[in-house]
């Protein structure tokens, strides 16, 4: 194997290694600009209307930022094992490594990391992307995975989510994912119309808002469930199983939906019951302060009684009230 510079002769191909996801990163520089920026021009709020102003920007920066980008990561289901598995096909080589299978809404993501990373006088550390969405063809890069000589591992886990598996669960996660994702956008467009109302400010068809962001966000973990919830083929590693769990994504995105759903219905009670106390979170009880304040000059201006007799109010004349002064040119 030294004229191939202690690699399999049989695998030619250097590997490659998935590129890294800029999206996530991007997601998250928008909204910390936006928060920042909200820092800035926070001094220029007088009273306690800073402290409810601010906490209304973050609460509505959390809700945006994670409804956009759980649209991105793929660790909606996840599942880890450690074991002794044989590093690629033809080969009677056995590593000891970390399998990792991370299952998103446009695809799978597996991982194999070397333990140690340095064995049989290669680097053993890859992470691979297999898509299942509406524009890519999951079999297409399998068929990929092969011509790479990617390792045994990563193919054997590979092969359980193509269309023509026994497992038969490819249509199913592909399926679900896409409807997902699609209640997901709906739930950020639907976040975008809250906080236009709550700017307006029109606080009741607000709180409507939140319900329905919530409702989305709820029933797309429900798409996502379906999927989980059908028969899948073990997947063995020798005398260990690999099995898999959801990931931080969805209960996040349920942590969110329930932050949404008790907001709303905040919303729609205070606004029925207290609505004072809504106008103070809003900070609209300085504004309404001030438009009473007007009303009352201008009422101020008026005579106190419309229907006091003529008599009764002093008159003075014109030429008493003021002089002036004209000058020939």
């Amino acid at each position: 194997m030294t004229p191939w510079d202690g690699s399999f002769p049989f695998y030619p191909n250097v590997k490659a290694y998935f590129p890294f996801d800029t999206t996530q990163a991007v997601v998250v520089s928008v909204f910390f600009s936006v928060l920042a920026t909200c820092i800035i021009i926070l001094p220029g709020i007088r009273g306690r209307a800073r402290f409810f102003w601010f906490l209304r920007g973050i609460t509505g920066l959390f809700i945006g930022a994670v409804v956009l980008m759980i649209q991105f990561t793929r660790d909606w289901e996840n599942g880890w094992v450690t074991a002794n598995t044989s590093y690629k096909s033809f080969s009677r080589a056995m590593v000891n490594a970390d399998i990792g299978l991370h299952i998103g809404l446009a695809g799978v993501n597996i991982t194999l990391m070397g333990n140690p990373v340095n064995q049989v006088n290669e680097t053993i550390n890859y992470n691979e992307h297999f898509a299942w969405s509406f524009d890519a063809d999951y079999d297409h890069g399998y068929s990929e995975g092969l011509e790479k000589g990617l390792p045994s591992a990563i193919l054997y886990l590979a092969e359980k989510f193509t269309s023509q598996s026994p497992c038969g669960v490819h249509n199913q996660y592909r399926i679900s994912g896409h409807y997902a994702s699609l209640t997901l956008w709906m739930a950020f467009c639907t976040w975008l119309l809250s906080i236009l109302l709550f700017s307006m400010p029109i606080l009741l068809y607000g709180g409507y808002m939140l319900l329905l962001t919530a409702a989305l966000m709820l029933f797309s973990l429900l798409f996502l469930s379906t999927a989980r919830n059908t028969p899948k083929c073990p997947i063995q590693f020798g005398p260990v199983s690999l099995k898999t769990a959801y990931g931080r994504s969805f209960w996040l995105t349920l942590t969110t939906g329930l932050l949404c759903l008790l907001l709303g219905l905040g919303v729609i009670v205070l606004h029925s019951l207290q609505p004072k106390k809504l106008k103070l979170l809003f900070s609209l009880d300085e504004r309404d302060g001030k438009g009473e304040a007007a009303e009352g000059w201008e009422k101020s201006l008026l005579p106190a009684d419309a229907s006091t007799p003529e008599e009764d109010v002093l008159m003075i004349p014109l030429k008493e009230l003021c002089e002036v002064t004209v000058t020939k040119l």
